[in-house]
This record gives C-alpha cells, structure tokens and sequence, in this order.
C-alpha cells in the first residue's frame, strides 16, 4: 500500500507556471504506475499525464500536451508535474494517482490517491 500527498499548487497568473509534487510513502515507490489527474467544480475528474515505473514513458492528452511535464525520481519517492503557460480553464483540484497495474488513462482503474492540491489560474 501507498500514501500519496501533493504539494504545489496555489494562485497564477494565465501564462505562469507551477509545479506540483507528489511524494509516496513506502518503499516500493518504484513498483507503482502514477497519474495526475483533475477535477473543477461540477466537472468529472480528467486525466493530465500519467509515467511508467522507470519513468521512461509519459503520456497525455491533448490538452496539455507540449505545456505540462510528469517526471518521478524513484529515490525520493515523487512523482512532479511541471506545468507551463497555464490558462484558466486549467484551473482545478490536481491529484496524484498510483497503482500496481499498468498505465491507465482513467481514473477508475486507480487505487490509491492523494487528497489534491488546488490550482487557480487568473486572466
């Protein structure tokens, strides 16, 4: 089992950057697939990006892609997402999502969560 607790988020302006952290308990950090996902108010919770076990592999929808970056360092058992030129509609509670299987693009096929940091972004 894992705990996970993001760090990070706060109030930026549209066009700025923010990176989030997500540090994992536990000493098996490397055996779990990560994703990070959000949720805005009254809108069901989306994928942003997701990272093999190495780290080797990334993925991401369209919507951030070529702005938001997830990388991990096993050693310190996190997990980041770097996001650049925010906008406004990127604006949401940002999760952190582990789990033992394999990379998934939907929320439900994840076990373990954090319990979210909020990100704002003004225009």
């Amino acid at each position: 089992q894992v705990q996970l607790v993001e760090s990070g988020g706060g109030l930026v302006q549209a066009g700025g950057s923010l990176r989030l952290s997500c540090a994992a308990s536990g000493r098996t950090f490397s055996s779990y697939v990560c994703g990070w996902f959000r949720q805005a108010p009254g809108k069901e919770r989306e994928f942003v990006a997701a990272i093999n076990r190495s780290g080797s592999l990334t993925y991401y929808p369209d919507s951030v892609k070529g702005r938001f970056t997830i990388s991990r360092d096993n050693a310190k058992n996190t997990v980041y997402l770097q996001m650049n030129s925010l906008k406004p509609e990127d604006t949401a509670v940002y999760y952190c999502a582990a789990d033992l299987m394999r990379v998934e693009r939907s929320p439900e096929k994840y076990d373990y969560w954090g319990q979210g940091t909020q990100v704002t972004v003004s225009s």
